[in-house]
This record gives structure tokens, C-alpha cells and sequence, in this order.
């Protein structure tokens, strides 16, 4: 017996972008200018959590960060808007050179500490501990790209995906948007 594979995750662990934007503006509200503008580079670029210490000064100034991951390169670009933004927080930080996240001891940031940052913004934030990880942001991107585009084979570059089968996965809005979908059709039925 064959099942077909999942194609969401389950409702309860999907960041909606109204609870993404509740988690940055708290952040910035609680003057965590870094965890706001890492979640807003994840969620802005689809990036893995591991490709921060791609962002670099002269990458950011660029408008493009070649990231290396799982056996090859490819270019993350960066709207206008984040690269700004990110300039903006560079100039601000006086960081000359090297990776943009980075501690106040000048260590690249370690994942460990953006969890548990992140854990800790979302009871702030009221936003359920469950859905706030690094990688969701990244499922997050993915969502709105696809709703907005309709490009599959771009977002399955975008993301890095061998596999057009494993974007399928992020791309996927959920079982609810596939019931509502699927009201559409009532019509069909008498």
C-alpha cells in the first residue's frame, strides 16, 4: 500500500505573515534590531538559517550574496528594500568589513541562540512557540512567493531545491487553502 506524500505541514505550526509581522514589530519595540532584520533576511530571501554567514558587508553592498550549500553555489538577490535595510543597520553598528550578523564579541551568530531568541520573542509577541523556528520563515517565503508568481521551477531555484517535488512541499499553502479551493468547485456537485 502506497500513501502520497504530504504536501503541508500541519496548520498548527504554519506562520501566517500577520503573526510574522507581530513578531518583528515586537522585536524592534523591544529594541532587537538584529533578531528583527534576521528574520526579516530569512523571510525576505527564503535563505536557511545556516546562510547568514553568506551576508557579508561587500555582498550586501552588492545587492547579491553567493551562498555555498549542499555541493553548490547559488546567488541570493536582495530586493531594495532589505538591502537598505540592511545597509542601513551595517552603517548604524559601524561593521567595515566580514559577516553582518555577528555577536557583540564579533563571532558569526550561532543558530542555537537565534532559536532560542526567537523562542523567547514569540512569547513576547503572544505568537505560539510552535511556529516560530528559523526554517518557517523560510516555508513562509516560500508560500507567498508562490501565491504571488505561480513559478514553481524560479522558486524551486530561489530556495536551492535539487527537487522540484521537495518545493512543492514549501509552495504548498495547506490542507485548509486546498478545502477552500475545492469549494470553489461546489458548483460541480447538485
Amino acid at each position: 500500500l502506497r500513501s502520497q506524500q504530504q504536501m503541508f505541514s500541519p496548520e498548527s505550526r504554519e506562520l501566517k505573515q500577520q503573526e510574522y509581522e507581530k513578531l518583528v514589530s515586537t522585536a524592534r519595540q523591544k529594541k532587537k534590531e538584529q533578531l528583527a532584520l534576521i528574520m526579516e533576511t530569512i523571510a525576505g530571501t527564503g535563505i536557511r538559517i545556516s546562510e547568514l554567514r553568506y551576508f557579508s558587508v561587500d555582498s550586501v553592498q552588492r545587492g547579491i550574496v553567493k551562498v555555498w550549500n549542499k555541493g553548490k553555489y547559488r546567488p541570493v538577490i536582495l530586493t531594495d528594500q532589505l538591502r537598505k535595510r540592511l545597509l542601513y543597520y551595517i552603517r548604524k553598528n559601524r561593521i567595515q568589513k566580514g559577516n553582518v550578523f555577528i555577536t557583540r564579541s564579533g563571532h558569526e551568530k550561532d543558530r542555537s541562540n537565534i532559536w532560542r531568541e526567537l523562542k523567547q520573542l514569540a512569547v513576547s509577541a503572544g505568537v505560539e512557540t510552535e511556529k516560530v523556528f528559523p526554517h518557517n520563515f523560510r516555508h513562509m517565503f516560500a508560500r507567498i512567493f508562490y501565491r504571488v508568481t505561480g513559478n514553481l521551477l524560479q522558486l524551486a531555484d530561489i530556495l536551492g531545491h535539487s527537487s522540484i517535488e521537495v518545493t512543492r512541499i514549501y509552495a504548498s499553502d495547506g490542507i485548509m487553502e486546498w478545502k477552500k479551493s475545492m469549494e470553489m468547485l461546489e458548483m460541480l456537485v447538485e
